[in-house]
């Protein structure tokens, strides 16, 4: 969702710029109906219409035939919204969702499509939209080698998220109630959380916080747990050290605040990381999930033979992670080159690029 808001937001300001080259703009989303994803859209005034849709990769024979009928009802109602708004281009950011929309839109109307690959190895949905996609935008050139009609490709970097934008460290510790004399290490295993990371950073909070502060998102489905957790983790320490421990469910628009205080990240190694931790030059401990094929995997390996993350496997979190954060935090020499590495991947115009590939597209 991110990254096609953050193109949007460039259509937006491309067509501000330039009114007489965009008369009447439209936008609209296509997704899946209920959850985040249409929440978030209509919260930022975009027009939005939901599809059927499901997966067939993996699911089993059991669901098979219920989920290639959903793919045959997801493909007449793609047409039928094809047919009414007429757009001029699509933009495809990847998922099982996308793939009777671009089936509709290359067999039933022949549009022109962009599709954007975030991570650097693309899921099947994605690899089947490339095959439709009149052009493919990639975080990173490594994606060129998963994908075919290579000539399509073109490297642009991760778009991100609206609202970030880069601030002090002092203003952003200031902001969040921080000491600015400190270390910070942020924690966050995304909007829904990750429930292995939230248990070991609980474990080895008597040992950690005597040296750092911590930012943890715990994620809406184990804020309750963390909560209920945190007095016995807590327990036998003084209260000038407990007041460094900062446990959130998630942050929206106070993100940039922790990504620009922290001197460390521990996360998963979701797309976002190839793009929002070198905005803001943000060492990282990565610690892809290890219940999916190798996305996160692939992301964690690409910044870490760069120099800029140190990686962790799920199950060995519990041995190395205190060692591994207790290491950066007592050498700062060590965190100001994986940040440097990081900073190094930044492509700040990412959004700007997808757009203006959109806008070529469009004119034919």
């Amino acid at each position: 969702m991110y990254p096609a808001l953050s193109v949007l937001k460039n259509l937006y300001a491309l067509a501000d710029a330039e009114p007489q080259k965009f008369p009447g703009l439209e936008v609209l989303w296509v997704g899946g109906a209920g959850g985040m994803e249409e929440e978030l859209v209509k919260r930022e005034h975009i027009a939005f219409e939901s599809i059927p849709a499901a997966g067939v990769h993996g699911v089993g024979l059991r669901r098979l035939p219920g989920n290639l009928w959903q793919l045959g009802r997801g493909l007449t109602a793609s047409s039928s919204i094809l047919r009414r708004f007429q757009p001029d281009v699509l933009l495809f950011t990847g998922g099982y969702l996308a793939v009777p929309m671009a089936l509709a839109a290359r067999l039933v109307s022949g549009m022109r499509s962009l599709l954007y690959v975030p991570d650097i190895e693309p899921g099947l949905a994605l690899k089947v939209l490339a095959r439709f996609a009149d052009r493919i935008a990639v975080t990173a050139e490594q994606s060129r080698d998963f994908l075919p009609r290579k000539s399509q490709v073109v490297e642009t970097g991760y778009p991100l998220r609206p609202d970030l934008a880069r601030t002090t460290p002092t203003m952003a510790r200031q902001k969040l109630g921080l000491s600015p004399d400190l270390p910070v290490v942020l924690v966050t295993g995304g909007s829904r959380g990750a429930r292995s990371i939230n248990r070991a950073v609980q474990a080895i909070l008597p040992d950690l916080l005597p040296l750092a502060q911590v930012v943890h998102l715990t994620g809406q489905l184990d804020w309750q747990e963390v909560q209920a957790n945190t007095q016995q983790a807590l327990a036998n320490l003084p209260q000038d050290v407990t007041d460094r421990y900062h446990c959130f469910p998630y942050l929206h628009e106070e993100m940039a605040l922790a990504l620009a205080a922290a001197d460390v990240v521990v996360s998963r190694a979701g797309a976002s990381s190839l793009g929002e931790y070198p905005f803001f030059g943000l060492p990282a401990i990565l610690v892809p999930y290890p219940f999916a094929w190798r996305y996160q995997q692939v992301n964690a390996q690409y910044l870490q033979q760069r120099g800029a993350a140190r990686i962790i496997q799920d199950g060995e979190m519990q041995e190395k992670l205190l060692p591994e954060l207790v290491g950066l935090l007592s050498d700062p020499a060590k965190r100001a080159a994986m940040g440097a590495a990081m900073r190094s991947l930044a492509r700040p115009q990412a959004g700007k690029e997808i757009a203006n590939l959109l806008v070529s597209l469009a004119a034919g």
